[in-house]
């Protein structure tokens, strides 16, 4: 996986301090589900090299952070912008709904 890892410094840093355009994908290890969503995130995120930036967190290292955006569930795939949450995609999700979201983040 070529996602960067977050914990909860780097969370701040990164979203918060840095206001990077990026998204975060809360997943587990033994999800069926997040097995399939991010390795493609791994393919897309070349295509938006300095521009957006990719991330997960791994929700049973962090819970505090899945804890605080009140998610229910994995994989859920939030979108930062400016410091700002911009919205969240949950579950399996198709390429081109990420790619869309991407945009809209991109141009907000």
């Amino acid at each position: 996986m070529s996602l960067q890892q977050l914990n909860s410094n780097s969370f701040e840093e990164i979203i918060y301090d840095d206001c990077e355009s990026c998204l975060v994908i809360f997943s587990r290890k033994d999800c069926h589900v997040c097995k399939e969503v991010v390795p493609m995130l791994d393919e897309l995120k070349p295509q938006y090299e300095g521009k957006f930036g990719f991330f997960y967190v791994d929700v049973e290292e962090d819970k505090n952070l899945f804890q605080r955006f009140s998610l229910k569930g994995v994989p859920q795939i939030l979108f930062f912008a400016n410091g700002e949450y911009q919205g969240k995609l949950a579950g399996k999700v198709e390429e081109e709904a990420v790619e869309d979201k991407i945009a809209e983040v991109l141009n907000a």
